[in-house]
C-alpha cells in the first residue's frame, strides 16, 4: 500500500514537472532495494555538519587572528578526509603529478589531467574552500590564456577558486582573472614550476635582496586582487614580516608559524610512502599510513591464501531446497 501511494506521489510531481522528495534524498531505485557492491564512501552525512567556508570566512578568520588550516587532496578519499577533520581549505595542488601519477615533477601534469582530479575533489568537499592549481603552461602566455584556463577549472574542474605561482611578472594576469570574479591564490618565494630557473628547490629570501623581491612580490600580487597568496620555501622571519605588511592572509609551507595559515601535502603529511623516500624538511609526518596499508593488504593475501577469506560472514546464503536442486542439476549435466 506504501509503495504505491509513494509511486503515485512520484508520478504525480514529475508531470507537474517538480523533483518529488523521493527522488531528493536517493534514486528511487536504490530506494527500493539492498545494495550488494561497493559504493560511494560517503558514507551517512555527518550529525554536526560545519558551515560552508566562503572567502567571508578566511577573512574573518584572518581579522581575529586564527590560523587557516590548508592540506592539499588529488581525490575523493583524500578530499572527503580532509573536509570531514575540518580542514578550511583544500587544495588541488599540482604536486599530484608526483604523488598521485608518478610523474617526476609538476611540469608533466596537464590541464585536463587537473579538472579530473578537481572534480573528485569537489564532489567530496562539503564545507572545506576549494582550490585548484593552474598547471605549468596553462596561463603564462598571456592574462587571456590565464583566464580561459581558469574559468574552465570553475565550469568543468568545480572548484571554487584557482591558485597560480609568480609574482610581479604575474600581477596583470591575477587581474584580468580576479576581474570576472574569480577568486585568485597566489604563490611567491619558492615556486616549483620555476625550479630550473631557480637552480633547483632551493629556498628563497635568504638574503636582503633576496627578502626584498619576496616582499614585492607579495605586494604585488596582493595589490593584483588576490585573497591570499602561498609562502613557501622562505625563512620564517621574513615570512613573519611580510605577513605583517600584507592586508590579505599568508599561507605557509616551509615558511615558519608566523603566516597567517599552514599547507601541507596530504601525501606527505600522512606518511603514505615507503621507508626511505626523501621528505622536505618542513614536513611533519603526522601518521602512517603506507605501514597501515602494508600490513593490511598483507593480512588480506595471507588470509586468502589460507582460504581463511572468505569466511561464512562475508557470503550470501542460498536456501538448502535450491541449493540441492542445483545440484542434482549439475550432476545430470
Amino acid at each position: 500500500m506504501y509503495l504505491s501511494s509513494s509511486l503515485a506521489r512520484t508520478s504525480a510531481a514529475l508531470v507537474q514537472g517538480t523533483r518529488p522528495s523521493l527522488f531528493a534524498a536517493r534514486p528511487l531505485l536504490s530506494a527500493l532495494q539492498t545494495r550488494h557492491s561497493s559504493h560511494s564512501p560517503m558514507g551517512a552525512q555527518s550529525a554536526t555538519t560545519r558551515k560552508k567556508v566562503t572567502l567571508g570566512t578566511l577573512r574573518s578568520m584572518h581579522k581575529k587572528g586564527e590560523p587557516i588550516t590548508m592540506l592539499t587532496a588529488h581525490d575523493f578519499p583524500s578530499a572527503h578526509v580532509a573536509d570531514a577533520a575540518g580542514m578550511d581549505m583544500v587544495l588541488v595542488g599540482d604536486s599530484l603529478a608526483m604523488v598521485a601519477l608518478g610523474m617526476e615533477d609538476t611540469s608533466e601534469v596537464l590541464v585536463e589531467e587537473m579538472l579530473l582530479h578537481c572534480r573528485s575533489v569537489a564532489r567530496a568537499t562539503q564545507s572545506a574552500f576549494t582550490v585548484g592549481d593552474l598547471p605549468m603552461g596553462s596561463y603564462e602566455i598571456a592574462p587571456a590564456q590565464a583566464l580561459e584556463t581558469a574559468i574552465r577549472f570553475i565550469k568543468e574542474g568545480r572548484v571554487q577558486s584557482i591558485k597560480l605561482e609568480g609574482g610581479k611578472e604575474m600581477a596583470p594576469t591575477i587581474a584580468k582573472i580576479t576581474s570576472v570574479g574569480i577568486p585568485v591564490l597566489g604563490h611567491v618565494g619558492l615556486t616549483p614550476q620555476r625550479q630550473n630557473a631557480l637552480g633547483g628547490f632551493r629556498v628563497q629570501g635568504k638574503t636582503s635582496d633576496g627578502a626584498m623581491k619576496v616582499l614585492a612580490d607579495a605586494l604585488a600580487v596582493q595589490e593584483a586582487g588576490c585573497f591570499a597568496v602561498v609562502l613557501e620555501a622562505v625563512p620564517p622571519q621574513i615570512a613573519a614580516l611580510i605577513t605583517e605588511k600584507l592586508s590579505i592572509p599568508t599561507i605557509g609551507i616551509g615558511a615558519g608559524n608566523g603566516c597567517s595559515g599552514q599547507v601541507l601535502v596530504g601525501v606527505d603529511m600522512l606518511g603514505n610512502f615507503p621507508p626511505g623516500r626523501f621528505l622536505p624538511k618542513f614536513v611533519k609526518k603526522y601518521g602512517d599510513v603506507w605501514g597501515e596499508s602494508l600490513r593490511a593488504i598483507e593480512a588480506y593475501r595471507d588470509d586468502v591464501k589460507s582460504r581463511q577469506y572468505p569466511s561464512a560472514e562475508h557470503t550470501y546464503p542460498i536456501g538448502k531446497e535450491e541449493l540441492e536442486a542445483f545440484s542434482e542439476r549439475v550432476k545430470s549435466l
